[in-house]
């Protein structure tokens, strides 16, 4: 049996490419938009992150309040 490879393929839209098809400038926007979906990621494990903080802090806090009679 002959090894058959399966070519890269990109959806869009609800269309799928070939990526050999695509433009050299297609190609490079869609690295951009790999990269910026990449960073969205990173900023929000590190939003979760920093929130998550905030609350130990504002638990902390309470902790070190006078307490209410």
């Amino acid at each position: 049996m002959a090894d058959a490879q399966k070519e890269a393929m990109i959806a869009i839209d609800g269309t799928e490419y070939k990526v050999s098809e695509l433009s050299d400038n297609a190609k490079a926007q869609i690295q951009s938009i790999q990269f910026a979906d990449a960073e969205i990621t990173r900023l929000n494990r590190l939003l979760a992150l920093t929130q998550t903080a905030r609350n130990a802090y504002l638990q902390a806090l309470g902790s070190d309040l006078p307490k209410k009679k």
